[in-house]
Order: C-alpha cells, then sequence, then structure tokens
C-alpha cells in the first residue's frame, strides 16, 4: 500500500589521468657506406609508452523541469507557466472514498457547516487531471486560496451568499457542474454510485476533458507569476532536515468528529493520512494519501451570523510545518485576495525551505502534536 521511491543523488568523483607519449627517430651514417645511403632515410618506428585508459566523464543526471507547486523534477515541460486547475471534493463520511485525489500536488483542508470538513485538490498540470469523485460545492474561502495561487476554479454548486459575492467580485475563471454549459461533459454524475448513495455524493469531473472547456471558454492559461515556485524548495533531490524537535504524528482537528492524523514513516519519508480514525484512501488506486510536507496553520474560525455558515480568517496566524519526522514552528501570511500563503520561521522571519513533494494544508483552531 505504500509505494517506496527514494530520490538519491550522488557526485561522482573523477581522476583525470595525464598521458605520457615519448618517441624516438633518428638517421644513423657510416662514413663508409655514406654513399650507398644518400637516397635512403632510415627511420625508426616510434615507441609508444603504453597509455592508460582514461574513464570518461560520467554525464549529469538531467532532472529536466520541476513542479512550481511541489518542486518535483520529472514534470511535463509544456505544463511550465501555466496556471493550474483547483476542484472542489466531498469529504462528508458519507461520500467516501473519493477517487483521484491522491494524485493532486496540493490538498487544503477547511471546516465548512456542521463540522465537516471539505478539500481542494490543486493540481500544476492543468492537461493532466484524473476523473475525481465526488465533487461539492463552493464556500468563499476556497476560490480566495485559489485565486492565490491564480487557479482555474471548479465546483459543483455554491453557497448563496457569501461565496457568490466572491466568485463575482474576484472574477474567477471556473467551471460549475450546476451550468448546463458543463453538465454530461466535463461533469457527469456516476451512474454506478447513484445506485447507493445520495445524489449529491456522486458528481465526477471528468479531468482529461479541461484542457478541451478551457480552450472553449478563452480562459488564460499562461500563468500570471510565469511559473514561479509557490514556496522556497530545497536544492538538490535529497531530504532537507528541517530546524525543529523531532515529531513523527500530528493530529489536524476541525471538530469532534472531523480530524486529520497524519504518522511519518521513516522508509518511505512522508506522512500517511488517516481520515477521523480510519486511513484515507484513494478508490482509484487503492492507496492510502501521503504527502512529503504538512502544514497546520491555526486561525480564527467562528460561524457566521446565520449561525451556519463559517467564517475563515485567511490573513495570517501561527502553525507548524513538519517534514521527515521533525516539526518546525511557523508564521504564515496571505497579503491580500492575490497572494499565495507565506512560510516563515518563527523564531527568525526567514521564509522557511520546504522539501521537494506533496502538500497537505489544513486551516483550523486545533492542532496537536
Amino acid at each position: 500500500m505504500k509505494n517506496m521511491k527514494k530520490f538519491l543523488s550522488a557526485a561522482v568523483a573523477m581522476t583525470m589521468c595525464m598521458s605520457l607519449f615519448s618517441c624516438s627517430g633518428k638517421v644513423e651514417t657510416d662514413e663508409k657506406t655514406e654513399e650507398s645511403a644518400v637516397n635512403q632515410e632510415v627511420t625508426e618506428a616510434p615507441v609508444l609508452t603504453e597509455v592508460p585508459e582514461t574513464e570518461a566523464p560520467e554525464e549529469e543526471t538531467v532532472l529536466g523541469a520541476h513542479n512550481p507547486l511541489t518542486g518535483e523534477y520529472g514534470f511535463n515541460e509544456e505544463a511550465v507557466g501555466k496556471r493550474p486547475v483547483a476542484v472542489m471534493i466531498n469529504n462528508i463520511d458519507q461520500a467516501l472514498p473519493q477517487y483521484g485525489i491522491g494524485s493532486a500536488d496540493y490538498i487544503y483542508e477547511v471546516v465548512v457547516e456542521g463540522g465537516i470538513t471539505r478539500l481542494m485538490a490543486v493540481f500544476a498540470d492543468y492537461t493532466n487531471v484524473p476523473t475525481l469523485c465526488s465533487i461539492r460545492s463552493c464556500r468563499y474561502y476556497y476560490p480566495l486560496i485559489a485565486n492565490g495561487l491564480d487557479a482555474i476554479y471548479c465546483h459543483w454548486g455554491m453557497d448563496m451568499t457569501i461565496a457568490k459575492e466572491t466568485l463575482e467580485r474576484l472574477d474567477i475563471d471556473r467551471f460549475d457542474g450546476d451550468d448546463s454549459a458543463y453538465y454530461d461533459g466535463l461533469f457527469y454524475n456516476d451512474s454506478e454510485r447513484l445506485e447507493y448513495y445520495s445524489r449529491e455524493h456522486t458528481g465526477c469531473l471528468d479531468g482529461s476533458q479541461l484542457p478541451d472547456y478551457i480552450s472553449s471558454a478563452g480562459f488564460r492559461t499562461d500563468a500570471n507569476n510565469g511559473g514561479a515556485d509557490a514556496m522556497k524548495f530545497a536544492e538538490g533531490t535529497e531530504l532537507y532536515e528541517i530546524s525543529g524537535e523531532v515529531c513523527d504524528s500530528v493530529v489536524v482537528s476541525f471538530s469532534d468528529g472531523y480530524f486529520s492524523t497524519f504518522t511519518y514513516d521513516a522508509e518511505t519519508e512522508k506522512y500517511y493520512k488517516q481520515h477521523s480514525g480510519s486511513e484515507h484512501m484513494d478508490a482509484a488506486t487503492g492507496e492510502q494519501l501521503s504527502f512529503t510536507n504538512v502544514f497546520a496553520l491555526e486561525t480564527t474560525v467562528h460561524e457566521r451570523e446565520d449561525g451556519y455558515r463559517m467564517d475563515v480568517d485567511l490573513s495570517g496566524g501561527r502553525g507548524y510545518y513538519f517534514s521527515g519526522g521533525r516539526v518546525q514552528e511557523i508564521n504564515w501570511n496571505k497579503a491580500d485576495d492575490y497572494s499565495n500563503f507565506v512560510f516563515t520561521d518563527a523564531s527568525t522571519g526567514e521564509e522557511i525551505t520546504v522539501n521537494r513533494g506533496k502538500c497537505y494544508i489544513g486551516i483550523t483552531n486545533n492542532i496537536s502534536y
């Protein structure tokens, strides 16, 4: 269930040997035989010493393009400098298991009404998004996060108050499954799930259709930041040891019934996720969700005046960064509706170095480790 992949880089030392080449050549003459040798050239063949074999320089490993969201190498060259896609994912118990989310570069998790959570899966390469299920509706803080990544936003329905206002105010490029122009094409209901799931838990997005729909909609595909890295990534491919104490487990709690637990596996150098006490699986692959990086961000979360919808402060706060079995105390901030999160060391104020790999970002008011 746990795929083991380690990316190791090694420096190969080379010794360049100098080749020694010697030769001698001379013409010998004798006074007595000079006349007969006038028209002859006597040349000794060059004597070569043995030349040591020189080891050919080893070609450097070409790592290629890297993913601007995760820093991982091997990224699609044609997707460099392009916009990502963010998709709303249903995370209620009655909708599990989801499928397709294990391949997301980022997973954001934030509480919604009733103490349940909703996920937002982000993919750096909009041409390589899998089929995702189940798709759910928008709450206002999710498009604010997506907008900071300059992502094209996909959802199925919305809160018709502040979420609708946010989407319209920011004029976000988006696809809504409630729009008949996209239903039964980009969005559809899983016929098998309809037999035993409530209809609202059967919505799917066919990721293979996204490039054509994006083109037809006339959405901008070039990233407004030129495809710059979303974080300050560690050099090379080896795991960078972050500052802070050893910590191999963290619980990000959203309510009594909804919490995410991450347990570190030193062999794979990843954190494996549990959903409220059970392994969080991707039904498409049969694999447990895993991440190189876990961010637990503390903020103010409270009910709105209607006593139902939630307010989530995205301006900033303190938090924790987990990677490689260690934890680093951080501060985080989001300058405005168009800015991405910035993570700084709580002690120095300097931007932190993040390991290359997939990220989970949980935003809550309750973290323990």
